[in-house]
């Protein structure tokens, strides 16, 4: 291609507003989609099959994406080949009183209008000069043979806008192109950064990735403890990091956190103490959102707020067939602890505590499952352990019957790992839920991030919160299903019936035990479909849901005997929780977990995310901002109007041209027009239209 060619085409305004539109589109889904979040969340959000479509297009990360700053680089070019084309006739037209202009041109013109003065020829001139600058006007005369122009022009300045406005877009871009990613990419390139693994001490992170303390443009990430401080920030580059030192220390003294009535956070404010490393100077500041702190250069924001490694006090409650025993010990968030349990080592890695959920807690349909408690309709039950939390509490997709903002309490999450290195994260909710009168125990479960979780649902009895796993182990013991099934017999078959039909009874309820014991409801529902004609499986299931809803309230009854419990009669509300904890058992089997961990109390640490932004960009974008409002305000509101008065013997020759056709030059034109008439004495012609408005 030509280089005037090339050069026409960027500095073209077809070009500017196409790149205008690619990057208009490019922020909305900077906007719409949240940013520089991690990986696992997109692909949990978008799928397996848009997740690297998404990512090929960089649409997780738009601002620092190699083509999102290109079209930022070309738009700079464009706009300036544009301004320095544009410059040199503009500045010309601006200085310029088109005095050259011909008769025929200007009776051309759509407002115009002949005059036939009565004042002497030689006192037209003064009279019209003295109107022109009276009203503002700059003229100029040009006299020709019989004839004088005078060629008058107001809001020459208004042209001054235009510069205004395509500077303000250069600057706003230099500024965008200075405090983005360009500056970074250009430093691993030129001087040889790379970077590393996050999870390692600082004293280990190599030359490489360290960048320089006077590094003019960066925005870091400084994660500081309660009672700790720091003097380096992270910059993430992909799966990696940079280390940013920072010409001062922090020290976070206290954290501070204000909630509203529901819990919701309304204020978070970081009580800070800044150490020069230079000079040794120390003073104290708060930093709060939208309440940033600008020293050295370096300007500091509350970005958002961590655990800072709380203590936590757990207790193992175990969920094997015959474990009665409960392990209490304490563990510290973003450390891992290694339990034995039922003869396996397992590594359990404290992660998160949260001490303020917020949830929906409004009725919905979603809040229980079907009235049988199983959870399923076909008679075989269904399985609830896939449901996620708000599918229990209201809060999901589908409309609740009433909403309902409740601070539930805190939640800690840990991941347990086996030995062979395979790990399931869990999330559990320290106190118990409310859910239409019942109160439950939550605990969610997951194979990997990519993955909602699944919650198990525990009720509580009125009298012990731990009675469900008692009833729990007695139902799953093999060695006490005889027992149970006796007694299940004797409690539903009459004393005086026939003695074969209670061992019969006894025998389907061992048997049904058994296989549930073995696998849930899909045990039983897999039992069903192979032994039990099509025609009578959903009376069967029924039968079996029955017997299975009996057998648990005897292992509640037993339990309570264990545990030296009165029993009691049975009623809708006892049948409820009977229900209950059968669906929970059945969950349990898929829960993962050897051990249920509950959290009995906890010593919280907070820790503060400050941005740590060195941001060179930020006085161009706002001065081109500010140029940019001048510009727009100066071309819709300052209107370049050019009149012109051509003096002839017997004739006033009166055209007035606008840049801009409005609503008011129809007036403008016949206020001139009246007001040259009345000082030069004259009557005029109608006006001609014209074909053009600019004279040659």
């Amino acid at each position: 291609m030509p280089r005037n060619t090339l050069v026409d085409l960027l500095s073209s305004m077809r070009f500017a507003i196409s790149l205008l539109t690619v990057l208009a589109i490019a922020s909305i889904i900077g906007t719409v989609a949240r940013q520089n979040e991690p990986l696992n969340a997109y692909l949990n959000q978008f799928g397996q099959f848009w997740f690297p479509v998404f990512d090929k297009l960089t649409l997780y990360s738009v601002y620092n994406a190699g083509w999102f700053i290109a079209i930022l680089a070309f738009l700079v070019l464009s706009t300036t080949l544009c301004l320095i084309r544009q410059a040199a006739p503009m500045l010309r037209e601006m200085r310029g009183f088109r005095e050259h202009a011909r008769e025929e041109s200007l009776r051309l013109f759509h407002h115009q209008a002949s005059l036939a003065p009565t004042l002497p020829v030689e006192a037209r001139r003064a009279v019209v000069e003295t109107y022109l600058a009276a009203n503002g006007f700059q003229f100029k005369s040009d006299e020709r043979e019989n004839a004088l122009l005078i060629a008058a022009k107001q809001g020459g300045a208004g042209r001054i806008g235009y510069f205004f406005a395509h500077g303000a877009i250069v600057l706003i871009c230099l500024g965008g192109l200075m405090d983005g990613n360009l500056p970074l990419r250009m430093q691993m390139f030129f001087s040889g950064k790379a970077p590393t693994n996050g999870n390692q001490l600082i004293a280990d992170i190599p030359e490489s990735a360290r960048l320089d303390v006077n590094n003019w443009s960066y925005r870091a990430n400084v994660y500081i403890p309660e009672g700790r401080s720091s003097s380096f920030g992270v910059v993430g580059v992909g799966d990696g990091i940079l280390l940013q030192p920072l010409p001062f220390s922090i020290a976070l003294k206290r954290f501070h956190v204000d909630h509203y009535e529901n819990g919701m956070p309304r204020r978070f404010a970081s009580d800070v103490v800044i150490t020069d490393s230079e000079s040794g100077e120390r003073f104290e500041h708060s930093i709060e959102v939208n309440k940033p702190l600008e020293y050295r250069g370096v300007t500091l924001y509350q970005a958002s707020f961590d655990d800072g490694g709380s203590i936590l006090h757990l207790s193992a409650l175990g969920l094997a067939p015959g474990a009665q025993s409960v392990l209490d010990f304490s563990g510290e968030v973003g450390s891992g602890v290694q339990l034995g349990i039922g003869g396996q080592d397992y590594r359990l890695e404290l992660t998160g505590l949260r001490p303020l959920n917020v949830e929906n807690t409004g009725s919905s349909a979603a809040a229980g499952g079907t009235e049988d408690g199983t959870g399923g309709t076909d008679g075989t039950g269904g399985r609830t352990g896939g449901r996620s939390f708000s599918d229990f509490t209201g809060s999901g997709a589908r409309a609740p019957d009433s909403k309902t903002l409740t601070n539930v309490g805190p939640s800690y999450s840990f991941k347990l790992r086996d030995s062979a290195g395979q790990a399931l994260e869990f999330n559990n909710y320290m106190l118990p839920i409310q859910l239409e009168g019942r109160w439950y125990l939550f605990s969610g479960v997951r194979a990997s991030q990519a993955e909602p979780f699944r919650y198990l649902r525990i009720p509580l009895d009125d009298a012990s919160g731990d009675i469900w796993f008692a009833l729990r182990r007695v139902m799953l013991d093999p060695v006490r299903h005889a027992a149970l099934a006796r007694r299940f017999a004797e409690h539903n078959v009459n004393a005086a019936t026939d003695s074969t039909l209670r061992e019969r009874i006894q025998e389907a309820a061992e048997h049904t035990l058994t296989l549930f014991a073995s696998g849930g409801f899909d045990a039983l529902g897999r039992f069903i479909e192979a032994a039990v004609p099509e025609t009578e499986r959903d009376n069967t299931g029924t039968a079996f849901i029955k017997i299975l809803q009996g057998l648990a309230w005897e292992s509640w009854m037993m339990a309570r005997e264990d545990a030296g419990q009165p029993l009691f009669e049975a009623s809708e509300e006892h049948a409820r929780f009977v229900r209950d904890s059968l669906t929970a058992i059945n969950d349990s089997m898929t829960y993962g977990a050897p051990v249920y961990l509950r959290l009995s109390a906890f010593e919280q640490r907070q820790a503060s995310v400050l941005q740590a932004a060195r941001s060179p960009g930020k006085t161009p974008v706002y001065l081109g901002a500010l140029l940019l409002v001048i510009g727009v305000f100066t071309m819709l509101y300052v209107r370049e109007r050019r009149l012109f008065v051509l003096l002839n013997n017997d004739e006033a020759l009166l055209a007035l041209s606008s840049n801009r056709k409005t609503l008011d030059i129809d007036e403008t034109f016949a206020r001139h027009r009246e007001a040259l008439a009345a000082a030069l004495g004259a009557g005029n012609n109608p006006s001609r239209s014209g074909l053009n408005e600019t004279p040659d």
